[in-house]
């Protein structure tokens, strides 16, 4: 059964990537993700709890969106072999991990350019 959404909640992400096949084998390789193909333009992001829902989306376009919007953060229980993964995969590291109060953090960019974040408790 899907999940119903929650009124006022954080839904859905969307990425602009200007090569569909390596953004998708990108993520693959480097966090795990599974995809919905909906054609040449569009895969959505499979919701790791594996009931079938969506958490957001790669959107094929000739250039990523403006820099400066919101930053997406994704959470890893590793955030130095989620860096490792990363390169591997073809990202680069952007900033290298960082303390905060609440644990640590890295920013990298996909091979479309678009800027993340990753974030660790520790």
């Amino acid at each position: 059964m899907t999940p119903r959404p929650v009124h006022h909640s954080l839904d859905y992400t969307e990425l602009v990537v200007t090569d569909l096949a390596a953004a998708t084998a990108f993520y693959t390789e480097a966090f795990g993700w599974t995809f919905v193909d909906y054609g040449p333009g569009y895969a959505g992001i499979a919701s790791p709890s594996g009931d079938g829902s969506e958490v957001g989306g790669l959107l094929l376009a000739d250039e990523p969106r403006p820099v400066g919007g919101p930053l997406v953060l994704l959470y890893s229980d590793d955030l130095d072999a989620t860096m490792d993964a990363i390169t591997a995969a073809g990202g680069t590291i952007l900033q290298l991990p960082y303390e905060f109060p609440g644990g640590r953090r890295l920013h990298f960019a996909d091979p479309s350019g678009n800027e993340l974040g990753v974030w660790a408790a520790q």
